[in-house]
């Protein structure tokens, strides 16, 4: 891109502010849309910008990042309009911002900012406006087959939870079939201590609430940590190891809730505390009562059964729960379901990864 000329980010646009509350715009309606750091707020009766701009969040949580609007609408106070000149295109200029990670400005202690005056000295290439235009062309192709990946995965899932619905009813409030306790169809507990001086740089991978999210959405998990070979088998010599079909729950923190059922018979252990497993036995299909586990705990959470200072689940909270009970037929029809799903899930997921490494190659290749 050295061919291009090189220009500072304050040389291709001007900052603008807004001064509106989200609480001065309660009451007022109208066909224009206003947008805040979280996105579209609502439709109001006027509008600050004629032409499509740049947003960026330039107040506490989320400050630096970027939003592409349309023209004929406006932001409130935490963000910022960059209006570009005549010698850039503005989805050009917006793929360039992304790219700058503005967030590394950021000033304040309680409540961050950044400032125009700060960030407007990043560099940039500037070709034509005609390669501009081609570039966000290429761009936005694979952004959009981002969104739609991301679109598609987030259908499936709806359609999971829908298809569970449709066969079992609302198991918390008006369940269809025989309610059960949890004990009677699996064993609940954790895993032995591990202490922190028994980690090592390599060896078995050892999971946490983190992993098991990853895992139970069908990721890779980032494993950061290792027990020895050895520990692992004096676990599993002396108390036995998750087997296939077991499922394990994130019982602290942000992730409480979320659950794997283990798939693999690949060694791995698990975090005491972080952790509780359920030990499936044979009268219960592990794929259904993930999904009703699932349900059952997000709605103590959103009830705040597991207290509010700091969410956490035991094993006693655990044995407390009762599950709805279908025979074994309809479990394993929506088990067969799901599988089916997680196969279209799996190509989806495919295509969306090599849809994003394409774009960081391409954000890389055009603006270094």
């Amino acid at each position: 891109m050295s061919k291009w000329e090189t220009v500072r980010l304050g040389d291709v646009c001007t900052k603008d502010s807004s001064n509106i509350a989200q609480k001065d715009i309660e009451n007022n309606n109208g066909s224009y849309g206003i947008y805040g750091a979280s996105g579209y707020i609502k439709d109001v009766n006027f509008y600050h910008q004629d032409k499509p701009y740049i947003a960026v969040i330039k107040d506490g949580a989320g400050i630096g990042r970027t939003m592409l609007l349309p023209e004929k609408t406006s932001v409130i106070g935490t963000m910022q309009y960059l209006i570009p000149n005549n010698s850039i295109y503005v989805k050009y200029l917006y793929y360039a911002i992304t790219h700058m990670n503005l967030a590394k400005y950021f000033t304040g202690a309680t409540i961050p900012h950044i400032y125009f005056k700060d960030y407007q000295k990043e560099q940039l290439s500037l070709p034509p406006l005609e390669i501009q235009k081609q570039i966000a062309e290429n761009l936005d192709k694979v952004t959009r087959t981002i969104e739609l990946c991301n679109a598609i995965l987030k259908k499936l899932d709806l359609l999971v939870k829908a298809r569970f619905v449709e066969m079992f009813g609302d198991i918390i409030h008006c369940p269809k079939y025989k309610m059960i306790k949890l004990t009677d169809i699996s064993e609940v507990g954790s895993s032995k201590r591990i202490y922190a001086n028994e980690y090592v740089e390599a060896g078995i991978p050892f999971y946490r609430s983190k992993e098991i999210r990853e895992l139970g959405n069908g990721l890779k998990p980032s494993v950061e940590l290792f027990i020895s070979k050895e520990k692992y088998e004096l676990i599993k010599a002396k108390y036995g190891i998750p087997k296939v079909g077991d499922i394990l729950i994130a019982a602290i923190g942000a992730t409480i809730g979320y659950t794997w059922v283990v798939d693999t018979e690949e060694p791995f252990y698990y975090k005491d505390g972080n952790l509780i497993i359920l030990y499936i036995r044979d009268n219960i299909n592990p794929i259904y009562l993930n999904h009703a586990v699932r349900i059952i705990i997000n709605e103590f959470k959103n009830t705040s059964a597991f207290g509010s200072a700091q969410l956490a689940l035991t094993i006693e909270k655990i044995q407390k729960i009762k599950i709805s009970y279908p025979n074994l037929i309809l479990q394993n029809q929506f088990a067969d379901f799901v599988t089916q799903t997680d196969k279209t899930k799996s190509k989806v997921k495919q295509t969306l990864e090599k849809a994003e490494t394409l774009k960081k190659a391409l954000m890389q290749k055009y603006f270094g």
